[in-house]
């Protein structure tokens, strides 16, 4: 889900090996705080870094799982889930976050915004 967002241009973020696998990274892209998440050695997600349920920037520094078939990030504050291919709240669905596209090339991670 791209919820209320418009793309536009694609960011680089960081070089892929800096994101520690099942970490998310904080990055700020056109003044907006983007959690970048690496799950295993492979897969990557972005999800906007702003909590709605405990109004901080935390994202990034949350906890990634799965319940389910969905992978995951719980908030550290009130442990929220936030689905990171949708950017789902799972408890207060009307909380939930804009996702971004994101990819790797030539070893760069880059996400659009």
């Amino acid at each position: 889900m791209h919820r209320d967002i418009q793309l536009n241009t694609w960011n680089a973020v960081c070089a892929f090996d800096d994101i520690v696998p099942d970490t998310g990274v904080c990055a700020l892209l056109n003044g907006r705080q983007v959690a970048v998440f690496r799950v295993g050695a492979e897969r990557l997600f972005a999800i906007d870094n702003y909590d709605p349920n405990s109004n901080a920037a935390v994202l990034s520094r949350g906890l990634v799982g799965s319940l389910g078939e969905r992978i995951v990030v719980a908030s550290p504050i009130y442990k929220h889930h936030f689905d990171l291919q949708t950017g789902e709240c799972l408890e207060v669905p009307a909380h939930s976050v804009s996702s971004f596209p994101v990819r790797v090339e030539n070893g760069t991670v880059w996400v659009a915004s």
